[in-house]
């Protein structure tokens, strides 16, 4: 029995185009080789690989189509969005080429066509893929206007440079509203400029932006959002949510805060509000269930203990 030989090591482990095989010495014979699976022409995978990323399934689709990139849901995983995006889940890859060009017409692939700018089309650790802002707003028209806003102040948060090994945000407020005005004609571009205008520089995280909003609907005051706050002489906290004409502040508290030394950190920071007559609302992931009406209720009797009145 003839045995296979082994393929490159770049290739024995994921999806790849037959001519990267050829230009990297592998044979036609052996690209028929009954442990290499064809899941689209053009394309091979080693049989044994069963755990692909998007990226991986990606690459080999984008390759074999010239000027095409992945976009839309597929571009929103390789971004890593945080928001509820329809549809997301599903495995077919979805590609993007220019209007001037026909859809590619491939078993796997979702086909879109647009207008494109030079920078709107990027790369992500080899693989094209429409720019952050580019996919934000591919995506809107899918998304409804509070999770398109959750994504947007994920773009715009100034980032922490100790955690993130970057100091500029990934866009500006200049950079969305530019996007806008480039397809104004667009699906979804309404629901996206209603989202801008509601976006804030500061959110930290999608719960924390689905709060806010959750507060702003039902009439409380605009909090400020995560800004430094002098509690008192030598003592400075940075709420998620501050209110400091009524001296409340609100903290989302995710699955991270069930850490013991987390734990320690939480009860030090409440004593600290507490210490300089603050009222310290913490929210968790239950009270934002059915429309998040328990945590509204919670940051409502807060502001209302402290003299704050809807009137």
């Amino acid at each position: 029995m003839k045995i296979a030989r082994p393929l490159p090591a770049n290739l024995a482990m994921k999806p790849f185009i037959v001519q990267e095989a050829l230009d990297a010495g592998v044979t036609a014979g052996r690209l028929r080789y009954r442990d290499l699976a064809s899941p689209s022409r053009q394309i091979r995978m080693p049989r044994i690989v069963d755990d692909l990323t998007v990226a991986d399934r990606a690459r080999p689709l984008t390759l074999v189509t010239p000027f095409s990139a992945a976009s839309h849901a597929t571009a929103f995983l390789l971004w890593e969005f945080p928001g509820f995006l329809p549809g997301s889940h599903e495995t077919s890859i979805h590609i993007s080429r220019p209007d001037t060009m026909g859809r590619p017409r491939r078993k796997g692939v979702t086909a879109h066509k647009g207008q494109f700018f030079a920078d709107e089309i990027t790369t992500l650790n080899g693989l094209f893929v429409t720019s952050r802002a580019r996919t934000w707003l591919d995506c809107s028209r899918k998304m409804d206007i509070d999770e398109i806003t959750v994504v947007a102040d994920h773009l715009l948060r100034v980032p922490r440079l100790e955690f993130e090994n970057r100091s500029e945000p990934y866009c500006t407020m200049d950079d969305l509203e530019e996007m806008l005005d480039r397809h104004w004609g667009t699906p979804g571009i309404r629901k996206a400029r209603l989202a801008l205008e509601q976006a804030v520089v500061g959110a930290d995280s999608a719960p924390e932006t689905r709060l806010r909003l959750a507060l702003g609907r039902a009439g409380l005051p605009t909090p400020e959002v995560n800004v430094r706050t002098v509690l008192s002489p030598g003592v400075v906290r940075q709420p998620d949510l501050g209110y400091r004409e009524w001296r409340v502040g609100v903290e989302y508290e995710g699955e991270g805060h069930s850490d013991p030394a987390q734990v320690v950190r939480d009860i030090a920071r409440e004593e600290d509000y507490s210490r300089a007559g603050w009222n310290l609302v913490r929210i968790s992931k239950r009270h934002m269930s059915t429309g998040a009406i328990t945590a509204v209720a919670k940051v409502r009797r807060a502001l209302e203990q402290r003299g704050w009145s809807p009137n």
